[in-house]
């Protein structure tokens, strides 16, 4: 009886995270950038037997063991989100068609929506994703999709939240002249007044294993192993265009959203009279058995 109670608290909690992801993606909707949260929830003992090396060859299987549920992680989907005309000089927006293609058989790879695909031999890829390269005040570099960009007192070109955007040679950039005149062609290079390229490329970093980036708020991302995350600047045949005068929404489904969030608060209804339902019957059975 006591495991039902374990059980159906531990759906509980993982449907309050659920719920609770769930509501960050819809509060961020129209948050620039914005890449969805999608909950991954994993049977607990079996979670727990995976981590002390139950499930590795060799190991001998003795059945499902189900007594609860763990929401496990959070993973991000990096699918390309809607463009939206501004027509600022300083905004910017990234057009990714990158790994769409098997090199080895000439087809798509057919992806996630966590931009996994698992191919017939058991092996996962994942779609490279293209970030915008910033820099905070501790010299640490991390990756948005927001390219929302401003210009300060300094000229130098700034994220919405003030970090420095960096150039393909690592330092931030610096503009010159008059900002409305600001041209940025479509692989990233700040065009002089006569159309030819100035020398400086906004940094764009591609992350091959994007799984491996850490969300480090504020819209941006940190890869704690760069290698990992196989962080390597954008190079030339890449299937990528920078969009000025544009900028990436959020890639929030709101429809999809609003039946995720309706089915967590059921499933957590139906855990708690299940509790409610254990409950009554250790309290018939303490007071009323217990009296025989």
């Amino acid at each position: 009886m006591l495991r039902g109670l374990y059980t159906a608290s531990a759906g509980m909690v993982t449907q309050q995270r659920i719920h609770d992801t769930v509501t960050q993606n819809i509060s961020n909707i129209n948050t620039t950038g914005y890449k969805q949260v999608n909950s991954v929830a994993r049977s607990f003992p079996e979670l727990f037997i995976s981590a002390i090396g139950g499930d590795q060859p060799g190991s001998r299987p003795i059945g499902k063991m189900n007594s609860g549920v763990f929401a496990e992680e959070s993973l991000s989907s990096f699918t390309q989100g809607d463009l939206r005309e501004t027509g600022k000089s300083t905004d910017f927006a990234l057009i990714s068609s990158l790994g769409l293609q098997n090199p080895a058989t000439g087809q798509n790879y057919v992806f996630d929506a966590s931009g996994k695909s698992v191919q017939d031999d058991g092996s996962v890829v994942y779609r490279p994703q293209a970030f915008f390269t910033v820099q905070d005040d501790q010299g640490k570099e991390l990756y948005t999709r927001d390219g929302s960009f401003h210009v300060n007192a300094a000229g130098q070109l700034l994220s919405a939240e003030g970090y420095e955007v960096l150039g393909a040679d690592g330092n931030p950039v610096t503009i010159d002249g008059a900002v409305d005149r600001l041209k940025v062609d479509e692989e990233g290079y700040i065009l002089n007044d006569d159309g030819t390229r100035s020398g400086v490329q906004l940094r764009i970093s591609v992350a091959t294993q994007p799984n491996q980036l850490v969300r480090d708020g504020h819209g941006v991302f940190e890869a704690p192993d760069a290698a990992a995350a196989g962080i390597r600047l954008l190079q030339n045949g890449d299937a990528l265009q920078v969009r000025q005068g544009s900028i990436e929404g959020s890639n929030v489904d709101t429809a999809q959203s609003m039946v995720d969030l309706m089915a967590a608060q059921r499933a957590y209804e139906a855990n708690q009279q299940i509790i409610q339902y254990y409950d009554r019957s250790l309290d018939k059975a303490v007071n009323d058995i217990g009296r025989v």
